[in-house]
């Protein structure tokens, strides 16, 4: 019934924003593999979703999303009013990228060694990159930069790094040395600051609507469960309050980027306290298992992510992790949607992105 619930809000949302025309006319996508749409399936990387059982229940089949069906982006883009999925840079083309561009890259953080024992990856200052090179071509099809920079100012641009950083960095010491250079809250400075820099040259290259989407409680993936859980349930405080010292920090820089750039909104995402409610309160929203992947092997079916051509579980709206690492589909919703139209007034400050779209 829960789950019930939690479609028709979905689908009464829809109707209600997008008739027509999207209410943003085109949204640009940076990130990792919460939300990466196929652009590291052609990588030399092990960072990769390109084969069944991923996208069993997207209507597409295997994408290179890291899921069984839609992604956060995925479930905001339809709710933003497109009738089609924003196409990854590995193969947007022509007109194409004035609807909008998904740079994001499974394994990608902001520092630039994030991921590399993972393979090939565009890190963040990559992905920025590519997107001052979609900005020239979006001034070759419109003809003129004032054109160009009027059409980017409405754009929707959606930034949500850092989780590799502590995934696949600071705590994995026996690949890297950041755990032991820096405390908790002065790795989250370094990653801020050049965070920041990232921001700064895609305000330079024309965006003006900015949503910062937080990091989630790392700690409780069925990964970090499985190796570093006593009883499989309780989170790992450690790797969490990290990720809440960057998040506050998040929440810092976006207040002051509305302060000082009178012509740019910026908004977090409280995507760690959405995730904490699906955690806290499963039944509100059908899920009956929170601490286990659909798809993987070992505890917590988190030892091993999903394996290409593996069985995942019959009854997976009802699991919040749909692998070792990533949410489902049923919690992509859930998270998508209370990031469109807050649900609680933590969920988004200052705005949600329906209102961002709206300014």
């Amino acid at each position: 019934m829960a789950r019930v619930c939690v479609m028709m809000m979905m689908v009464a949302m829809v109707l209600n924003v997008a008739i027509g025309e999207p209410i943003a006319p085109c949204y640009f996508i940076f990130g990792d593999s919460l939300v990466d749409s196929g652009n590291n399936n052609q990588l030399q990387s092990f960072a990769r979703a390109d084969y069944f059982p991923y996208g069993i229940d997207f209507q597409f089949g295997p994408t290179g999303r890291f899921c069984n069906g839609k992604t956060t982006v995925d479930v905001i883009t339809e709710l933003l009013g497109f009738d089609e999925y924003i196409t990854p840079y590995s193969q947007a083309t022509g007109e194409d990228i004035l609807r909008g561009v998904n740079y994001a890259s499974a394994a990608a953080g902001v520092r630039e060694e994030t991921g590399r024992q993972l393979g090939a990856r565009i890190t963040f200052a990559g992905q920025v990159a590519n997107h001052v090179n979609t900005v020239s071509q979006v001034v070759n099809i419109l003809g003129d930069e004032n054109e160009a920079a009027n059409y980017l100012s409405k754009c929707i641009y959606s930034i949500g790094l850092g989780s590799n950083d502590y995934l696949n960095n600071y705590f994995m010491p026996l690949y890297y040395s950041t755990g032991n250079q820096y405390s908790p809250d002065s790795f989250a400075n370094d990653l801020i600051n050049r965070y920041t820099e990232q921001l700064r040259i895609l305000y330079s290259n024309g965006a003006r609507k900015f949503a910062l989407v937080g990091i989630g409680a790392i700690g409780c993936s069925p990964n970090e469960l499985a190796q570093n859980s006593r009883d499989g349930t309780t989170c790992d405080e450690r790797i969490n309050s990290a990720n809440r010292i960057f998040n506050s920090k998040l929440v810092s820089i976006v207040d002051y980027f509305n302060q000082h750039t009178p012509d740019a909104k910026f908004t977090y995402i409280n995507a760690y306290g959405i995730f904490q409610d699906m955690v806290a309160n499963p039944s509100r929203y059908g899920f009956r298992v929170t601490n286990a992947g659909c798809c993987g092997v070992g505890r917590n079916n988190g030892q091993i992510t999903c394996l290409p051509g593996q069985a995942p579980c019959l009854n997976r709206d009802e699991f919040v992790f749909w692998d070792a690492f990533h949410p489902g589909e049923a919690a992509n919703i859930v998270i998508g949607s209370r990031s469109f139209r807050r649900e609680s007034p933590s969920d988004a400050h200052p705005y949600d992105i329906q209102q961002l779209a709206l300014l």
